[in-house]
């Protein structure tokens, strides 16, 4: 009796576990369309049905750190994650610039809040939180800014591309500013990426230095959950400057954590993710 009752267990455990795991975690490649251009992108689809939140993470200049740990994790925690590669960047076709960025991001949105692609995605079109890192957080700030719809906005070791030393420029001194952060870029490695030099982002900062001001995006900001992450990369004067900026503008959820590490959070991933997360699950649960 013992031994069937046994087998019996065994049976309809076996039979539990066989079935077929509806809408299993998935992992989608394709392309976004952004400009006559066709951008690589990547999706991190959760288990379950949905519609899922969405977070678009986007990487920084020129991308080497595309914090896809960052993708697995914030999957695992029930939300979906697109990532993709500007015009002109890591194989995506174009040529990159600072502006073509901007687009993209503005195209990756778009892509996301269509009721087809979000079905196949199994993803939230109206629910849809931006979060970069270094460029990519420039990038989230400025395109956020300009779109009331984003639901918050996650900030790690934002950068501003040398706009706050273009608007500090005495007369006379733009040419020799232009070549100071032109050799930065070049320094920074620009192997990665298509149909720009060094010179030409430098000036492109230049003469959009006034309209991609850091703290002028504060106001625009400021009815929306907002976190901001540094570490000891010399990028953290210009964070807590726009942090100081949403507290002025009346922002009462903005979350600041620094981190003691490098740019890449090479030491303190875990740490990194478990503050992303934290922020994300604030925004599920307020």
């Amino acid at each position: 009796m013992r031994l069937y009752r046994f087998i019996a267990a065994s049976t309809l455990l076996c039979s539990v576990l066989c079935l077929p795991v509806l809408n299993p975690a998935a992992f989608e490649t394709f392309q976004i369309p952004s400009h006559g251009a066709m951008l690589n992108a990547l999706a991190y689809i959760a288990s379950g049905a949905g519609p899922h939140p969405v977070v678009l993470l986007l990487h920084g200049f020129p991308g080497n750190e595309k914090n896809l740990d960052l993708a697995q994790a914030i999957r695992r925690a029930g939300w979906d994650v697109v990532y993709f590669d500007y015009r002109g960047s890591w194989g995506s076709p174009g040529n990159f610039s600072f502006t073509h960025s901007i687009e993209d991001t503005q195209a990756a949105i778009a892509y996301l809040r269509d009721s087809a692609n979000a079905k196949k995605l199994r993803s939230d079109p109206a629910y849809i939180v931006l979060v970069g890192h270094s460029m990519g957080g420039f990038m989230a700030r400025y395109v956020g800014a300009q779109d009331p719809a984003i639901k918050a906005v996650g900030l790690i070791s934002a950068a501003d591309m040398g706009v706050d030393r273009m608007q500090s420029l005495k007369p006379g001194d733009e040419k020799m500013a232009v070549a100071g952060l032109a050799g930065h870029f070049a320094a920074e490695g620009m192997a990665p990426l298509a149909g720009c030099t060094p010179e030409s982002l430098a000036k492109e900062v230049a003469a959009n230095a006034a309209a991609w001001n850091v703290v002028a995006l504060a106001p625009k900001l400021a009815s929306r959950p907002m976190l901001v992450i540094t570490s000891d990369d010399g990028l953290a004067p210009s964070n807590d400057a726009f942090v100081e900026a949403l507290h002025k503008a009346g922002n009462d959820e903005v979350t600041a954590i620094h981190l003691s590490t490098d740019h890449a959070y090479s030491d303190e991933r875990i740490a990194l993710e478990k503050a992303v997360l934290d922020g994300l699950a604030y925004l599920q649960h307020k």
